[in-house]
């Protein structure tokens, strides 16, 4: 059979809305900025291109990521990157489709070592700058309270050492936009018995959101709990639940709890079963179709995305792969039970 090879059809030609006027063109994005919620995200069917006029009225202010163009007499508000609009009251921002991570105080992240120092390690948490996580910013073995010293510097690779996985929270930011992090509380620490899992889609729609609880734990079918850890710069962990749960202690019981804690800097993993690996991957495989579909990925959009996959399971037997068709078909589950 012969193979016959079409010209590509050309673009269509973008049609001009009008202004109330009667004489400017405007982009239909302009058209419904008062029916946007304040606070609402665009969805990826909605992106602005480089610049894109977003509206001409002078009641709106020009936010982040846009900029002004005088044309005749109107003040025109117009995009200078791809990405989807914000409204915050009368501020228009135009939030990225892909940017790095921004860190801001509070902020729970997943970060890598990626160099150890005398007093420091310089940690990878998806920001334009490295991490900075201080030897006094971290809970010592044995849950001792004091001041460190040059034995504890000459011990800083037990604790961590390079390319392990450590979740922290933003403790202090630099004038430089670099961060300070600290795991002084027993829900921070090293990672372990777990599957990383790094999203993109920092800002448009998709990625991991802030919320209120970042670290929590699902009850999966058959293979026992699993420990979700959501970092906000888009790297997650996904792990086999502890059976000593970490706690956030007072300041004069920390010493004490964290004696308790025997494998506190232990890099090595415990076995773990298949049913609880296939899980891990069936939940990963979730939070991808989320992303690669535009849905925030939080707590109840992942335990959510879980149960639409178990549907498919029992509509169309055991499936091992949860993108394509099988991935849209979870968030159009996952939308319709959400609305």
């Amino acid at each position: 059979m012969a193979i016959s090879v079409l010209p590509p059809a050309p673009a269509p030609v973008p049609t001009a809305h009008k202004t109330q006027d009667g004489d400017s063109p405007v982009d239909e994005d302009d058209m419904d900025i008062d029916s946007l919620p304040t606070g609402h995200q665009r969805t990826a069917q909605n992106i602005l291109t480089p610049g894109q006029l977003v509206t001409q009225d002078p009641q709106w202010m020009r936010g982040h990521g846009t900029f002004n163009a005088d044309d005749s007499d109107a003040v025109n508000i117009r995009s200078t990157l791809a990405g989807t609009l914000q409204k915050t009251n009368k501020l228009l921002s135009i939030i990225p489709l892909r940017a790095r991570y921004t860190p801001e105080i509070g902020d729970l992240v997943i970060g890598r070592i990626v160099e150890v120092q005398s007093r420091r390690w310089k940690v990878d948490v998806a920001a334009p700058l490295l991490a900075n996580l201080l030897l006094s910013s971290i809970n010592l073995p044995g849950g001792i309270l004091r001041k460190r010293t040059s034995v504890d510097e000459l011990n800083i690779r037990s604790y961590f050492s390079e390319g392990e996985l450590l979740v922290a929270e933003v403790q202090q930011l630099f004038q430089d936009g670099s961060a300070s992090l600290h795991t002084r509380s027993l829900k921070y620490g090293k990672l372990r018995n777990g599957y990383f899992l790094s999203v993109s889609g920092m800002g448009g729609g998709s990625g991991v959101v802030r919320a209120k609880r970042q670290i929590f734990t699902m009850q999966t079918r058959r293979g026992g709990e699993v420990d979700c850890i959501l970092g906000v710069n888009g790297y997650i962990w996904l792990a086999k639940h502890l059976d000593e749960k970490k706690e956030d202690v007072g300041i004069n019981k920390l010493e004490e709890a964290a004696a308790a804690d025997t494998t506190m800097y232990s890099s090595q993993n415990d076995e773990i079963a298949a049913e609880t690996r296939a899980e891990i991957a069936r939940i990963s495989g979730c939070i991808r179709a989320l992303v690669e579909n535009g849905v925030k990925v939080e707590e109840g959009t992942v335990k959510m995305a879980y149960e639409a996959s178990l549907e498919i399971d029992e509509l169309e037997g055991e499936v091992s792969y949860l993108g394509g068709e099988r991935g849209r078909s979870v968030v159009e589950m996952v939308l319709s039970g959400r609305g």
